[in-house]
């Protein structure tokens, strides 16, 4: 078997309802660091207590961690609305490696950047560059659905995708709306993108492009 067939071997397809599961991880984890404050130390991504005190779990734990139950909420609302229809539609298995491998991935290169900038204080939590991905996955997967902003605005799904991604940019780069994550959005829709490319050989361009 060739290294392109062996990336690209499909799993058996079932439906085990993992978003739902997801959701309560994060739900526990949520109650666990609000009666227990300390654990977010823990979970939670911080460059110094990632390399220097050794908790390389951090870049895998922080994406289920959340500052704040408006956080939670919103981050559970994307991956609710999203994550299901995504995964009746790839699998449970399929849906679980590319949310975990997004929100790992996107740890794993926050933490590269944060070393390089010499931002050392940050603690990053929460699940919206795994989320971000997934909203990109629903936008390549129902490329002509149409999601209502605020239940009043209908936009094409690939078209939210696109403007998030240039808001982000424009937030990345001006340096306003700070506290939130805005490049671990980013590499949570460049993952993704790169997944479908490398695992579907899906280019999602071309897949809007062919679809419209």
């Amino acid at each position: 078997m060739s290294f392109t067939n062996l990336i690209r071997k499909p799993f058996r397809y079932e439906f085990r309802n993992a978003t739902l599961i997801l959701l309560g991880v994060n739900l526990l984890v949520f109650i666990l660091t609000y009666t227990f404050p300390n654990a977010t130390a823990y979970l939670a991504l911080n460059p110094v207590l990632a390399v220097q005190g050794k908790m390389y779990w951090q870049v895998f734990t922080y994406q289920f961690v959340h500052g704040g139950l408006s956080h939670l909420i919103s981050n559970m609302i994307g991956l609710f609305f999203f994550g299901i229809a995504v995964e009746r539609r790839l699998g449970s298995k399929e849906f679980i490696l590319l949310y975990l491998l997004s929100g790992t991935l996107c740890g794993i290169l926050s933490l590269a950047v944060y070393l390089a900038t010499g931002t050392m204080e940050v603690f990053l939590m929460g699940a919206s560059g795994a989320v971000f991905a997934i909203l990109l996955a629903y936008a390549i997967l129902y490329p002509n659905s149409i999601i209502y902003i605020w239940a009043i605005i209908p936009i094409p799904a690939p078209l939210l995708v696109i403007g998030y991604a240039a808001l982000e940019t424009l937030y990345l780069v001006t340096g306003t709306n700070q506290g939130v994550a805005h490049g671990t959005h980013l590499i949570g829709l460049a993952v993704c993108w790169l997944y479908f490319v490398v695992r579907f050989g899906i280019n999602p361009f071309r897949a809007w492009f062919k679809k419209r």
